[in-house]
């Protein structure tokens, strides 16, 4: 079983610290280096971000927490395998000699072209992960060497329906189709729904990006469970867990008498009623009974993709209960990542307790930042981390050569793609008049169309993008 953390011995996972020089500088992102000069200013180093929440993205902290936006330049060996990070004014410096080369732009990431000392300190990587964001913190005895925010996907369900879609008609296109006379392949032992599988990778595939450019020596992971029907009722006990809220009905039969067999919006009694979600899926409801509800066929088209506070009846609004989907989700992945990490874990009240101790807020960086042994370590400037779909798909054709409806070829460029238009850094925000024209967004916000040949390629926005 693995080790976990407890409250008393909170800072044993803090090994002593090899005596290895580490350099820091105020100086942004070094990620220009290569196309800009050593002497600029940090100001000019700025990497651009379309997003705008980043800029007020900031840590806070307790009278004894050094909080900073110290950022670092990550290292690797001739080999390919990590050391630790140096400061983006040494990299530079390495670059311009000729002894290192660039690996990866964000994170920052050099690979030296000549043997060196490898001596290393040890490193704790702590992660939170939540449903829709999550924490991860590298700490050392006396830094915190990177910080970021992962935030999740959350359209993975409605895609997947959408492709389901596109098949069935696809399908029906089809000349001389045979049956299918295969069987389906029965699900895999422990099957995760899609959209929870992807979360479960993300954080995986984060973690080891994380590795390959920091000697990793550890990994802690929050791991919670929650009771969630004690959630809902504190003072379940005994039986009444096998008792729920459907005891002895069907979903129709109970949604008649609990609102009484009449439309919950216009009122009118016998006419046919149809079941309507209270907060509706595409808006991230759930199909728990908490909430559903009953409406004539008027209504529920009226009412459409808004919620019923929306649609003016917050008496019916109010009777829909939180979602769990959070709760269900930490119940189902927090084995599964401790198991495939091979890490330890602790618990979410021996966080709270030792973030309070420190005096931090409460937020996933703060919290990974603490799962790793952080008390006093010098902070860095936290990564915000998103995730662009590759849109990598084949271009099939049906049997008669024939493409389909939807478009023919994957452009040159996609959506979040970082571009040089007239001298500055610009994101993608898509394309255009086939492909021949681009719409991106300039470092202060506005929006410009141009020719797909103004617009010069220097990073793909796709995976997990790493920005601030």
């Amino acid at each position: 079983m693995k080790n976990m953390q407890k409250i008393e011995k909170r800072n044993t996972y803090t090994a002593a610290i090899v005596d290895t020089p580490l350099v820091h500088t105020g100086c942004c992102d070094p990620a220009n280096v290569l196309d800009r000069g050593v002497g600029q200013s940090s100001q000019d180093l700025k990497t651009f971000s379309s997003n705008s929440e980043v800029d007020q993205h900031q840590h806070t902290g307790g009278e004894n927490m050094s909080v900073s936006h110290k950022v670092y330049a990550y290292v690797l060996n001739m080999r390919g395998q990590p050391l630790m990070p140096t400061t983006p004014r040494k990299a530079r410096k390495l670059l311009k000699e000729g002894k290192a080369k660039l690996v990866r732009r964000s994170p920052f990431t050099i690979q030296l072209n000549y043997a060196t000392g490898e001596t290393k300190q040890p490193i704790i990587l702590g992660n939170d992960p939540g449903y829709i964001k999550g924490g991860l913190s590298a700490v050392t005895e006396k830094h915190e060497l990177m910080s970021c925010e992962l935030r999740m996907r959350n359209d993975v369900s409605r895609k997947i329906g959408e492709r389901k879609r596109y098949r069935r008609n696809r399908r029906g296109r089809l000349w001389n189709r045979k049956p299918n006379k295969h069987k389906k392949k029965d699900k895999k032992e422990r099957w995760l729904s899609p959209s929870i599988e992807h979360k479960l990778q993300t954080y995986i595939i984060a973690i080891e990006k994380i590795r390959q450019i920091l000697p990793v020596s550890n990994i802690i992971l929050e791991s919670s469970t929650f009771d969630t029907q004690k959630m809902q009722n504190p003072e379940i006990t005994g039986i009444e867990y096998q008792q729920g809220e459907l005891q002895g009905y069907e979903v129709r039969e109970y949604l008649l008498e609990k609102w009484g067999r009449k439309c919950a919006y216009c009122g009118k009694e016998n006419v046919p009623l149809e079941i309507d979600h209270i907060i509706p899926k595409s808006r991230g409801g759930s199909d728990r009974v908490s909430n559903l509800t009953i409406s004539c066929h008027k209504c529920n088209q009226k009412k459409g993709n808004m919620t019923a506070e929306e649609f003016g009846h917050l008496e019916v609004q109010e009777q829909a209960k939180q979602s769990l989907k959070q709760a269900a989700f930490m119940n189902v992945v927090r084995r599964k990542l401790v198991n495939h990490l091979n890490c330890n874990y602790t618990y979410g009240y021996i966080t709270k307790h030792n973030r309070s101790k420190i005096g931090l807020e409460k937020s996933h960086v703060n919290d990974a930042f603490v799962i790793a042994g952080g008390v006093e370590q010098e902070r860095c400037r936290p990564f915000i981390v998103t995730q662009s779909r590759r849109n990598n798909r084949s271009i099939q054709t049906n049997r008669k050569g024939f493409k389909p409806s939807i478009r023919r070829q994957r452009y040159k460029l996609q959506p979040n793609d970082l571009v040089r238009f007239e001298g500055k850094e610009c994101r993608v925000k898509g394309v255009f008049n086939y492909g021949k024209w681009v719409r991106i967004v300039d470092p202060v916000g506005n929006i410009v169309n141009t020719n797909i040949r103004n617009a010069e390629l220097i990073k793909y926005g796709k995976g997990l993008c790493f920005g601030y």
